[in-house]
């Protein structure tokens, strides 16, 4: 099995060939801005109480991170940005590839985005994701788990050239999303292992999730 690193560097290269030199620029300048002001240090991390996430999933049915940790030992929340996203639909492919192995730990999945349910459904589908994808409308609970800002103004219009429409997909029009994140969460919800990074190129690799639970399993 590749490693969603390499999956990554694959895609960033063929998007250096194709993308502008200026637009390019703008997006790596955006994307320090956010590293320099380390929006990621008031994100909820390893030690702290997971808030409860109570979501509709593609199909509008509620689903309880509190209610889902009562039938499984651990539950692996990623939040991502979108379908739009490449870099997020490679990793919940990357993730797809582990989820027999994180049911097999006593382990269940499931991913969340301030995208509409219709949208979140395409995901589903296009990714042939077999676990919960679930809805963040307005991204409230993303905001509870420290990770949500605002796209910056000078990267929308070139979102929108690339056929990104964020209110349309989001269903709201603030163009806040969340930095991509994985939590491992126990039975006494305590958060066992976080990945956060403002560069959302940079992504969870799915070993070290399997790793984080086998480390904390009884089993």
């Amino acid at each position: 099995m590749s490693r969603l690193i390499d999956e990554i560097k694959k895609y960033k290269e063929a998007f250096k060939q194709k993308a502008p030199l200026e637009v390019q620029e703008m997006m790596l300048d955006a994307t320090k801005k956010l590293e320099d002001a380390s929006i990621s240090k008031n994100a909820l991390t390893v030690g702290s109480i997971a808030k409860e996430i109570k979501l509709p999933n593609a199909l509008g049915s509620k689903v309880s991170l509190f209610d889902t940790l009562e039938e499984n030992d651990f539950v692996v929340v990623s939040f991502y940005r979108g379908s739009w996203c490449a870099y997020c639909n490679l990793e919940l492919k990357a993730l797809q590839g582990i989820n027999e192995e994180l049911k097999q730990l006593g382990a269940k999945l499931i991913a969340v985005s301030p995208q509409s349910p219709d949208a979140s459904m395409s995901t589903k589908e296009k990714n042939e994701l077999e676990f919960e994808v679930l809805s963040d409308n307005s991204n409230l609970i993303a905001k509870e788990y420290g990770l949500v800002f605002s796209l910056a103004e000078e990267i929308r219009p070139i979102y929108l050239s690339f056929g990104i429409d964020l209110p349309a997909t989001n269903k709201e029009d603030s163009y806040e999303i969340p930095m991509p994140a994985t939590y491992v969460i126990n039975k006494n919800k305590e958060i066992i292992f976080s990945f956060i990074d403002e560069d959302y190129t940079k992504r969870c690799e799915p070993q070290d999730i399997l790793e984080a639970i086998r480390k904390n399993s009884n089993n």
